[in-house]
């Protein structure tokens, strides 16, 4: 019998291999095939396992779940773009109005952009840090300098942290500005490459934590953060 299951929290090729590894080292199961792109596994048994016995061979962070496939009957809803963004909208919202209460009286408009950038990078960072080698694994499937030198994707949270620490406390903002805009210029045109190809890859700007797909919306993020960086640079020049 030939079962389709639903499997998430895959975020790498490293990802499907254990999956499948995993899988097909199941007495059960004559072959295992996962797909990384469309989040499922097709299974092969000689006799029926139950959904519990699969979730008991695989790590914590994924989770397997039977698939529309199996019941044709059922459709599951599709979430538009929208909803699927929902969260990153929010966190954006959350920080920006967070830096409109820090210079709000008086208003300062150099001021808000200051602690919108630095909140920006050390609440990102944070959603980075919770899941670092699936971030590092995410990252480098679009950013080209992560893929040519995978050390970078590990250590780019820790840059973010970094960043962040020196426009909220006011250190070397020229310096911060520069490689603000040297290093999200870089990930920009991987983001750009990854949609003109019309890739299905997850976005790894919040991490593994929450799923997000790569959209047009993660090029506004980072485009938005270069308008700022170069607007900064003008203003202190």
């Amino acid at each position: 019998m030939i079962h389709t299951y639903k499997v998430a929290g895959m975020t790498c090729n490293g990802c499907r291999t254990s999956v499948e590894d995993k899988l097909n080292a199941m007495p059960l199961v004559k072959t295992a095939t996962v797909s990384l792109e469309d989040s499922e596994a097709e299974i092969e048994m000689t006799k029926h396992i139950p959904l519990e016995g699969f979730q008991a061979v695989l790590a914590d962070k994924y989770t397997i779940t039977k698939s529309q496939a199996n019941n044709p009957n059922v459709m599951a809803p599709e979430k538009s773009e929208l909803q699927q963004l929902f969260p990153l909208f929010l966190i954006f919202g959350y920080i920006s109005i967070a830096a409109v209460l820090l210079n709000v009286a008086p208003w300062s408009a150099t001021g808000f952009m200051l602690d919108f950038m630095g909140l920006f990078y050390v609440v990102f960072s944070f959603f980075k840090l919770l899941d670092l080698k699936g971030f590092s694994e995410s990252f480098k499937m679009y950013d080209p300098l992560a893929k040519a030198i995978p050390a970078y994707g590990w250590g780019y949270p820790f840059i973010e942290v970094v960043l962040g620490v020196m426009f909220l406390m006011r250190i070397e903002i020229s310096i911060a500005l520069i490689i603000t805009l040297v290093i999200l210029g870089i990930t920009t045109i991987g983001v750009v490459k990854t949609l003109l190809d019309k890739k299905s890859i997850q976005c790894a700007c919040l991490g593994t934590a929450l799923k997000l797909p790569m959209t047009k919306a993660t090029f506004i993020e980072n485009t938005i953060m270069i308008i700022m960086a170069i607007s900064m640079l003008i203003m202190m020049a």
